[in-house]
């Protein structure tokens, strides 16, 4: 069994998303918004997992997607459209989005 940290994901090929951000001071509404958009996204057809991580104000989120249209849906829900838009207006600073074609994985998980 893999960390629980570390999205559980299906035999390659699938994509990958690479949200990278720098955050302003602002914080109003932030986390309450990414909490949603993390629950939003798992319930997008496509959507395989999850891994994200903050150290001060940089932030890399990586979600897996089984294909590239799943990828562009979940781009274009409402939700996640006036999202982007508010980390655009309030939270972020900059940030970068990558999406890879992930051709192959491979883990290790220290015995117990």
């Amino acid at each position: 069994m893999a960390d629980a940290g570390i999205a559980q994901t299906p035999k390659t090929p699938y994509y990958a998303v690479i949200f990278t951000s720098v955050r302003t001071p602002v914080d109003e509404g932030y986390a309450e918004t990414a909490e949603r958009m993390l629950e939003l996204a798992a319930q997008q057809p496509g959507y395989l997992g999850v891994e994200s991580t903050r150290e001060g104000a940089v932030g890399i989120t990586v979600s897996y997607w089984q294909d590239l249209p799943s990828i562009k849906a979940w781009k274009a829900v409402a939700e996640h459209t006036l999202a982007q838009r508010l980390g655009r207006e309030r939270w972020y600073r900059a940030y970068k989005t990558r999406i890879c074609r992930v051709e192959d994985d491979y883990a290790f998980t220290r015995p117990a």
